[in-house]
């Protein structure tokens, strides 16, 4: 079938619309129309080269639509659902069969291989020119700056057909990565203290997570006061100006000592050395935020070793499918209010919601694709 999809030609070439084809559904697959896609920090990065997609691709990766066909096999999703689509994995290796699918050990092949992962077409793309010549598809399993895309079925979260589903993009990474490592990773417990290094869309997911969870202390650090404002309003019981002051020394000050979590949502180095000195002994720093490709960090070595912990989090942990339908549950309920993140914009106006996000003027763009 004929798709209209935003298409970048090489490492840091702009997106540009075409026509495109693209396959029927296969074995194991489902063909979603596409109603809206979030555009996240990890879509710019990788058209910068900074995840190893080749191209010509299609990136986007936070998309919510509806099922209108589905391939031979297929019973979790039938035509007419509303989905959003979570990411891929194998469902064979044993982090997928241990509950963490966000940890698939062929986790780099399913999100930028540039093709399917799974079934007899595995490898291959799904889209082509109309001259025939090959554009990559499938990144994080979808490809989702197009009208409509070709997933895996088993990666499709179903959701109520009451829930907005042009706001629900965003909870298949953006959203759920904040939301979810509070829930998944963080855990935090009665009386625990949680600092957040930038509130953007991860960082602000993070903030009304963790309102909803008993810490009592949690600090939202960010250079953009409207943002730091956002935060309070979401949940941040302390906000501190970057650019103001020095923020771990705040933290300090406002916890009586360390914190016991800080969350690196902004993937700049010298930030991670602030979230990882603003937790002490025993204290957990959660890398978040993804920094360009080979950047390395340095942390102290006598006081990390007094128990402190570093760990990663991808994508929130957990199975999309209950941690995305919490998210839908909870926004319904008032109790996730997310859709004051978002700014909508036209399918063809990419470019310019990436350039907004840039400057701190949208936290979270979504392209409502034209059908």
């Amino acid at each position: 079938m004929k798709v209209t999809a935003a298409v970048v030609d090489e490492v840091g070439g702009p997106f540009r619309m075409e026509r495109l084809d693209l396959d029927e559904p296969g074995p194991g697959e489902a063909l979603v129309k596409i109603v809206a896609a979030g555009v996240c920090h990890t879509d710019e990065i990788t058209r910068h080269g900074d995840l190893p997609m080749p191209f010509p691709g299609v990136l986007g990766h936070e998309g919510a639509g509806e099922v209108v066909a589905v391939g031979e096999g297929v019973t979790a999703v039938r035509p007419g659902d509303h989905v959003v689509i979570g990411w891929p994995s194998c469902g064979t290796c044993r982090n997928c069969r241990d509950g963490e699918p966000r940890y698939c050990a062929r986790l780099g092949e399913a999100l930028c291989g540039g093709g399917r992962l799974l079934g007899p077409r595995a490898g291959r793309t799904a889209l082509r020119r109309e001259d025939g010549s090959p554009v990559h598809s499938h990144f994080f399993g979808q490809s989702s700056f197009a009208d409509h895309a070709l997933t895996w079925a088993d990666a499709l979260v179903v959701v109520p057909k009451d829930a907005p589903l042009d706001l629900l993009g965003p909870l298949a990474c953006g959203i759920s990565t904040g939301a979810g490592t509070v829930f998944n990773t963080v855990k935090p417990g009665p009386g625990a203290s949680l600092v957040v290094y930038g509130v953007g869309a991860v960082g602000l997911a993070a903030v009304m997570a963790a309102r909803l969870s008993p810490a009592t202390t949690v600090i939202a650090v960010d250079r953009h006061p409207a943002r730091l404002a956002l935060a309070r309003e979401f949940g941040a019981t302390h906000t501190v100006d970057a650019a103001e002051t020095d923020p771990v020394a705040e933290v300090h000050r406002v916890c009586g000592g360390p914190a016991d979590y800080a969350l690196e949502c902004t993937g700049v180095i010298s930030v991670v050395r602030q979230a990882a000195d603003s937790v002490g002994m025993l204290g957990t720093c959660v890398l978040v935020g993804g920094a360009p490709a080979g950047a390395e960090f340095g942390l102290d070595h006598l006081s990390t070793l007094w128990g402190k912990r570093i760990v990663g989090a991808l994508g929130g942990g957990g199975r999309s499918e209950t941690l995305i339908g919490t998210l839908v549950e909870l926004h319904r309920q008032g109790r996730f209010p997310f859709d004051r993140l978002v700014r909508f914009y036209e399918q063809a106006e990419i470019e310019k919601a990436l350039e907004a996000s840039r400057r701190g003027e949208v936290i979270k763009p979504v392209l409502r694709m034209n059908h």
